[in-house]
């Protein structure tokens, strides 16, 4: 709540200041036999309208909160629930966001999935239930798509030393030598779907010598991801491919290096992807790498 209306107001919210404060409010309500406190959504978004600034907004409406109940009461006594309800809902309204629904469906059906199903839950059980079905739902959908992660056989774009996806552009590929970059993490829900990708492209290929992962999209592998890549390792020896890596991130190779993996891989780690392709097929890269010449026009 706190973030959402420091957002409005391009403020900045220290997240563990707040829940801080809010800590030390609730022991000193306990101490005093007082309220727990906590952040409140409709009564934040009120206070919010009202023009409240500062903490001592808080403290003000304390002080009249008292002063009303000391000596007004009866003026209050009987004023309908409706009314009470009518100022929260008018308040509420200024944050729904209907355009980021729609936005939402169009930019990815899965993240629309998670937010019908917390709007879904929160109006007809409430916002707590709501909420945790929101995340619930947020957590499958996440294990669900980076368990197929993104992958893609790479080329050289002739004249450059980039190297793009063979399907998408017109790049130069090298006839034993399969380069792969795969777009996720490396962990226990996608080590199979690698395994079994990496297996089928080379198997697919039969003229593959060289099989090299690209790693720069992979900030983390596993334990059960390391287990895969020594499988892979030991399966590709044993149709004659070597396997390489290419573009390993600092932390991951930190990681690889307090394993055994380094010292059963049977190719080598490369800094980057065109030394990979330099080393293993020069003459497909000095090919490749030949600067682009344009056609004479008429």
């Amino acid at each position: 709540m706190a973030r959402t209306l420091a957002a409005r107001r391009r403020e900045r919210v220290d997240a563990d200041q707040e829940l801080i404060a809010l800590g030390a409010a609730n022991v000193a309500a306990a101490a005093s036999a007082g309220y727990p406190v906590s952040g409140g959504f409709a009564r934040s978004v009120v206070n919010f309208d009202a023009g409240a600034a500062t903490p001592l907004a808080g403290a003000l409406t304390a002080v009249g909160i008292a002063a009303t109940t000391a000596l007004a009461t009866p003026l209050f006594r009987d004023l309908p629930n409706a009314v009470l309800a009518a100022t929260i809902i008018v308040a509420v309204l200024s944050l729904v966001d209907v355009g980021a629904i729609r936005r939402t469906l169009r930019y990815s059906k899965a993240d629309f999935t998670a937010m019908a199903v917390t709007i879904l839950a929160v109006l007809s059980i409430g916002v707590e239930i709501g909420i945790l079905a929101g995340v619930v739902v947020s957590l499958v959908l996440h294990l669900w798509r980076t368990s197929r992660p993104h992958m893609a056989v790479i080329g050289q774009v002739p004249g450059t030393e980039h190297f793009r996806n063979v399907e998408r552009h017109r790049v130069v590929t090298s006839p034993t030598v399969v380069a792969v970059r795969v777009d996720e993490s490396l962990y226990f829900a996608n080590t199979r779907y690698l395994e079994d990708r990496l297996l089928d492209i080379v198997a697919t290929r039969p003229e593959t010598r060289d099989l090299v992962l690209l790693c720069s999209a992979i900030n983390f592998i596993d334990g059960s991801a390391l287990e895969s890549l020594e499988a892979i390792v030991e399966r590709s020896a044993a149709a004659g491919v070597r396997f390489h890596l290419a573009e390993v991130k600092g932390p991951v190779m930190d990681r690889l290096k307090r394993s055994t993996f380094l010292t059963h891989l049977t190719g080598s780690v490369f800094l980057s992807q065109f030394e990979a392709m330099a080393a293993l097929d020069p003459a497909t890269t000095a090919r490749a790498s030949a600067p682009v010449v344009d056609a004479p026009g008429p």
